[in-house]
């Protein structure tokens, strides 16, 4: 979903009010805005569009988003579309009533920000290096070949050249800050089950 500080141009949906969604006993999920009925898959398509949403069971009034987000990863891992790694997992399990789990949420939130913004640099240096070679009248092939070509690049961002660093803002020093943290007392646990 859309983070607050993102630039509004980079979501059509900003500013929008979230889309009310009610789940009722028979796991039957209604979109208030569209007065229809829709599926997991409908809210994953809109995740990807950047639109916001909030499920609400319909008897309880109770916000459930987090737990039908959930349900998406884990219907879309099942798919085959594996994500996220096993090690990743099990350490993410091993943080759940540990000491340090209040501070996983916002550390990984962080970094998928992190994560998302060098992903759209990297998007804009594709299309202002490679999208004015594509000729004219071919614009709809030529944005299907560019998105596939950046979602292939995608994969190998680690190896390209970098250009300088601009300063770190400090949502990245804070993200800094608490990947120290995160391997200082990882360490001093190692060395307290050793000794």
């Amino acid at each position: 979903m859309p983070h607050a500080d993102e630039p509004k141009s980079a979501n059509p949906h900003a500013g929008k009010p979230p889309v009310v969604v009610k789940k009722y006993a028979n796991r039957r999920l209604y979109n208030t805005e569209s007065s229809s009925y829709i599926t997991l898959d409908s809210l994953a398509d809109m995740v990807r569009d950047g639109r916001d949403f909030v499920v609400y069971d319909a008897k309880t009034s109770e916000d459930i988003t987090r737990s039908v987000l959930t349900q998406i990863i884990v219907e879309e891992e099942a798919k085959g579309r594996a994500l996220l790694p096993t090690g990743f997992l099990r350490q993410l399990i091993g943080f759940y009533g540990d000491s340090m789990q209040s501070m996983v949420p916002k550390y990984l939130e962080n970094a998928m920000t992190a994560f998302s913004r060098q992903q759209e640099s990297l998007s804009r240096a594709m299309q202002q290096s490679i999208g004015p070679f594509f000729p004219p009248g071919l614009e709809e092939v030529s944005k299907t070949n560019l998105a596939m070509m950046e979602r292939a690049m995608t994969l190998f961002t680690p190896f390209l050249p970098q250009a300088p660093a601009p300063a770190a803002s400090p949502e990245e020093q804070e993200i800094d800050r608490l990947r120290k943290e995160v391997d200082q007392l990882r360490e001093a646990l190692a060395r307290n089950t050793k000794g």
